[in-house]
């Protein structure tokens, strides 16, 4: 690949991005975050009424613009109803795997700004209580709590410490950077692609670069609910989705390589813009993956859905068990930003 890429760069950008709160529809935490990482590279941001995140970006020229898609929400949960006992009860936003979140650390975020955290457990929490039925019984909605660090007994101590129906819950990422390159957390999905776009941008105002056309960076908090990229200004002509690839039997895809997307569960991608990803590929010796996604969405394809008049494409860095413990490379990483800036550049 012929760009020199921040990696320092990347591996902070991304730290910061997994150690702030944005459980899908919670944005006020990451929005003032965000901005200040907006700041600190050069560029301004906004948002619109619905807290999406953008950068616009001039291009060299002004009158074609594109769109990259890179959403900032990740799966998590909100408070449906507090036991007699004090346990929280649970709803999922997104995707959740109920199999890889037994034991897992959380955050309640309440209405009033004040966090707290906790354990969630399966109601059948241990084998030297209840025996077979901790090892046997299918993890699930119905089936999950939430057990807060507090001192409470009660649903009247739960709700005098301010938590109530409606309070964001947010899973512990538990973040690992390994010597050799992997990258091991939740939510790498999609805040990898995410310090992937952060980390393109840097590179372009390192440099005194202007991607080729008018570029617009969103940076939406819906598409773990499928409603990502609904929204496309009516000016943007292609859209780039920047989402995870997949592993596994039938996929190509690795964590040390970019994976473009052919199409997806129900979407078939943009033929000559798919196409023209794949070429770049090729010329920038990026190493890279071509494979449909079956049991998959992404903001690209939500934006065809509600009627963008646009060509899509999608891609991003191979990723083992979405949505749960996730794991990918600095390669792979590497590879999707190097893509982007292929992309951005190429006249």
């Amino acid at each position: 690949m012929k760009y020199q890429l921040d990696q320092d760069y990347t591996y902070s950008c991304f730290r910061q991005l997994i150690d702030t709160h944005s459980t899908t529809g919670y944005y006020v935490e990451m929005n003032p975050v965000f901005k200040a990482m907006a700041a600190d590279i050069g560029y301004d941001m906004t948002f619109d009424n619905k807290g999406t995140a953008y950068i616009t970006v001039d291009g060299e020229d002004n009158s074609k613009t594109v769109q990259v898609i890179a959403h900032l929400d990740t799966v998590g949960f909100m408070v449906r109803a507090i036991d007699e006992d004090g346990k929280l009860r649970v709803r999922a936003s997104g995707g959740i795997n109920y199999q890889t979140i037994d034991g897992s650390f959380v955050t309640v975020m309440t209405r009033s700004g004040k966090k707290y955290t906790g354990i969630l457990y399966c109601q059948y929490h241990s084998v030297h209580v209840f025996k077979e039925k901790a090892r046997e019984t299918l993890r699930s909605e119905e089936n999950v709590m939430i057990v807060l660090d507090e001192p409470v007994n009660s649903r009247a101590d739960v709700l005098a410490l301010g938590i109530d129906k409606g309070d964001y819950v947010d899973l512990d990422p538990r973040c690992t950077f390994t010597p050799n390159g992997y990258i091991k957390s939740r939510f790498v999905d999609d805040k990898a692609c995410v310090a992937s776009v952060m980390t393109a941008l840097k590179y372009l105002k390192d440099n005194g670069l202007k991607p080729v056309n008018r570029t617009i960076f969103s940076f939406p908090y819906g598409e773990e609910i499928g409603l990502g990229g609904n929204y496309i200004p009516p000016e943007v002509s292609e859209i780039i989705g920047m989402d995870i690839g997949l592993i596994g039997p039938g996929y190509d895809g690795s964590e040390h390589k970019v994976s473009i997307c052919i199409r997806d569960l129900t979407v078939p991608y943009d033929y000559e813009l798919t196409n023209r990803l794949v070429r770049l590929a090729k010329e920038g010796d990026i190493p890279y993956a071509f494979d449909m996604f079956y049991s998959y969405g992404s903001d690209a394809g939500k934006a065809l859905a509600c009627g963008a008049n646009a060509k899509v494409a999608v891609f991003g860095m191979g990723t083992y068990g979405t949505h749960g413990m996730e794991r990918t490379h600095i390669d792979g990483v590497n590879c999707t930003t190097a893509l982007l800036l292929a992309y951005l550049l190429e006249k």
